[in-house]
């Protein structure tokens, strides 16, 4: 197995009505192929336009391990990486791997057109949760997808789609080709999904890069002013950290990291993120949410029943609570997430752990909210 590493970021490219997504790699790029024989015109995210806008929240350090038999090409638009893998009598397979934000979608509405790509008929979200098949990622849960029909050039293929969603990016991880080899491609597939892990270390842009979710790079690595006339740490909210919260390192996309620690064992932590915009909105974020305590997607008439409001700098915070399961550890876990509206951008807050623990410290985490005072605030 050979080890990759790659870096992403995403400009939004002013005056010119179009998005790019720019590639920063570690090592040398190979020289790119010639398209993969047997895929017909079209062939699926080949074209900026098949997924919607790029991801622009972060610019996350992607570390894997790269199946024998694979051979890594230079990615096309809208992928961070593409393999190519190659089978008997001349079939073959391909890998790519897109990151775009928030709901991207829907898991449903992608699933439905990888089926349109093999001729498979749409399918209900009934339908589509019971052919998920969960794969751990990066110490997230993954839904792996698999159908098999036929191309619009009629020879026999075979997808397998993975989706992970992890800090307001969705991730896509796609094998399409020939019917026999991706089948027999499955495992490598799947040990390669599991290889996934992300890093906090982010590549040495040059400030005069392109803005990152509207700031550019040098304002990114400057403290921040308020008007309160204090910095704030690398954009950082001045709030009030309750007692007994332990402040980590946070992860990419992470504004901050607390950890919180009660009786015997049990575990509860804190994460603070910013987005730009609404950061795929206060459905696509509970459903998320949702998602990593093993709950199934809500509606937005049923999420709107769960909603309560809390009064935050600059107006009200919309609150919710769910309980499941951690998948990592079986264990019954309970969340609180908040999101906070701020002009042009929102801040999103989750309490998780253990049930007790998190009932515990429901009350500071919401005073901890409220106290947040945002940079440039006015």
């Amino acid at each position: 197995m050979r080890c990759g590493v790659l870096f992403f970021s995403v400009a939004w490219l002013a005056g010119c009505g179009r998005e790019e997504v720019q590639v920063y790699r570690v090592a040398k790029e190979p020289e790119a192929p010639a398209k993969p024989g047997g895929m017909p015109p079209g062939h699926p995210e080949t074209a900026s336009g098949n997924m919607g806008s790029p991801a622009s929240s972060g610019l996350p350090k992607l570390v894997y391990k790269v199946p024998d038999g694979w051979e890594e090409v230079t990615p096309g638009e809208m992928r961070l990486a593409s393999f190519r893998v190659k089978g008997a009598d001349s079939k073959i397979a391909d890998v790519g791997v897109f990151p775009l934000p928030g709901l991207a979608g829907g898991d449903l509405g992608n699933v439905n057109r990888w089926r349109s790509q093999v001729g498979l008929e749409a399918i209900t979200e009934e339908e589509m949760k019971k052919q998920a098949q969960p794969v751990e990622m990066a110490g997230s849960r993954a839904d792996l997808y698999e159908m098999a029909g036929e191309a619009t050039s009629g020879d026999k293929t075979r997808i397998l789609g993975a989706i992970l969603r992890n800090e307001g990016v969705a991730w896509f991880f796609k094998m399409t080709g020939d019917d026999a080899l991706v089948a027999q491609s499955k495992t490598a597939f799947i040990e390669f999904l599991k290889s996934m892990s992300f890093a906090a270390q982010q590549p040495d842009l040059p400030p005069s890069h392109p803005p990152v979710d509207g700031v550019s790079i040098a304002a990114a690595r400057a403290p921040a002013t308020g008007s309160d006339g204090h910095v704030h740490e690398s954009g950082k909210p001045q709030w009030q950290v309750p007692p007994g919260w332990t402040e980590t390192a946070g992860g990419q996309f992470l504004v901050a990291k607390f950890n919180i620690s009660g009786e015997g064992n049990a575990q509860a932590a804190v994460n603070v993120s910013m987005s730009a915009g609404d950061g795929g909105g206060w459905v696509g974020n509970v459903n998320r949410w949702r998602r990593q305590v093993g709950l199934g997607e809500l509606a937005e008439t049923e999420i709107a029943k769960q909603t309560t409001t809390l009064d935050a700098e600059g107006g009200k915070a919309n609150i919710v609570e769910m309980s499941g399961t951690d998948p990592k550890t079986n264990q019954k876990t309970k969340v609180i997430g908040v999101m906070v509206p701020r002009p042009s951008q929102a801040w999103f807050y989750k309490l998780m752990g253990g049930d007790a623990l998190v009932d515990r410290e429901k009350a500071s985490f919401l005073k901890f909210v409220q106290s947040a005072h945002y940079p440039h605030a006015s």
